[in-house]
């Protein structure tokens, strides 16, 4: 097993105690290593989301004092371990190969070594490979420790002010669909919801997620995007949906990068005493007349701005028996 952890350059010089490489580091990082690592257990291990200096120090240790680290891309991971100097063999993990890895896995536990999982960004097995790797070594019976560190998701929520202690729910949706009619389906049955709604998106999906997002819950609704989180040119903005189009293309580089969106929850209040208006009640109790409650309530968020999961409850409760 293990035992030989490096040091990394930046903890092992320097003079400042206050300083990266200073006395404080150098004690803190010896405190993380004299604890215990039981061996024959999976270390799932969160790696930075983009910068390179996000690794905690417990993390390193898990890496440094695995058997072997297994990877959803070595090459990737490699660049990761190089920058902390972990040696530490590499095997692949990914979804293509996940149950051949899973048993073995199993194997190298059964032999009394310590297995890390790591996937290319952020935390395994939650929307990226491991998850069938754990449950599989969890049944064998052998222990699976994590080792928590950046998220994405959390990142973003830090950032956009949409929680708070009061009200700290929210809910991960993970990538919306590819294609606009099942996404809109989509955005509809988790925009519904009381709470934040927090998502992924690739670059050449973006402009069409937003614009959906804009339709399916009105202009109005808030949404904050954050792009190339802890990166160089990370940016966050809140804007509403119906602006969302005219930030993303008042700068070039905004389409370019790792996505996370939230859409924030409508203003109850706000939103139902809109809904209530006269004008609203009468847009309604005529399309009703025709069309059903869910056309209708499209129909008039399209109108009206409102959003369309609260005209929908509205035109539910007026519709004729």
């Amino acid at each position: 097993m293990n035992e030989n952890v490096p040091v990394p350059a930046a903890i092992d010089s320097g003079a400042d105690a206050r300083a990266p490489g200073g006395d404080a580091w150098r004690r803190v990082a010896e405190r993380v290593a004299a604890q215990q690592w039981p061996a024959a257990t999976l270390y799932v291990v969160a790696t930075p989301i983009g910068n390179l200096g996000d690794l905690g120090l417990r993390a390193w240790q898990a890496l440094a004092r695995a058997d072997v680290i297994a990877a959803e891309d070595t090459r990737e991971s490699r660049t990761l371990l190089d920058a902390w100097g972990v040696a530490t063999p590499l095997m692949a993990a990914h979804r293509h190969n996940e149950a051949a890895a899973a048993q073995a896995i199993c194997e190298r536990l059964a032999r009394g070594e310590r297995v890390a999982l790591i996937s290319d960004a952020g935390a395994p097995a939650v929307s990226d490979p491991g998850a069938r790797i754990v449950r599989e070594v969890r049944q064998a019976g052998y222990a699976v420790v994590p080792v928590p560190g950046p998220s994405a998701v959390i990142a973003a929520l830090m950032a956009s002010g949409v929680t708070s202690d009061e009200n700290p729910a929210y809910v991960f949706a993970g990538f919306p669909p590819p294609k606009s009619a099942a996404r809109q389906r989509w955005l509809a049955q988790w925009c519904a919801l009381p709470a934040p709604v927090v998502m992924y998106e690739s670059p050449h999906r973006l402009a069409a997620t937003l614009a959906d997002l804009a339709q399916v819950c009105g202009p109005a609704r808030d949404v904050t995007i954050a792009r190339e989180l802890t990166k160089r040119f990370e940016e966050v903005a809140t804007v509403p949906a119906g602006e969302a189009a005219d930030w993303l293309q008042a700068q070039p580089h905004r389409g370019q990068g790792e996505f996370v969106v939230i859409a924030h929850p409508a203003p109850p209040a706000a939103a139902d005493a809109q809904a209530a208006d006269p004008a609203t009640d009468a847009l309604l109790d005529a399309l009703l007349e025709s069309v059903s409650v869910r056309d209708a309530a499209r129909i008039a968020a399209r109108v009206s701005g409102l959003p369309r999961d609260v005209l929908y409850a509205r035109a539910l409760a007026r519709k004729p028996a």
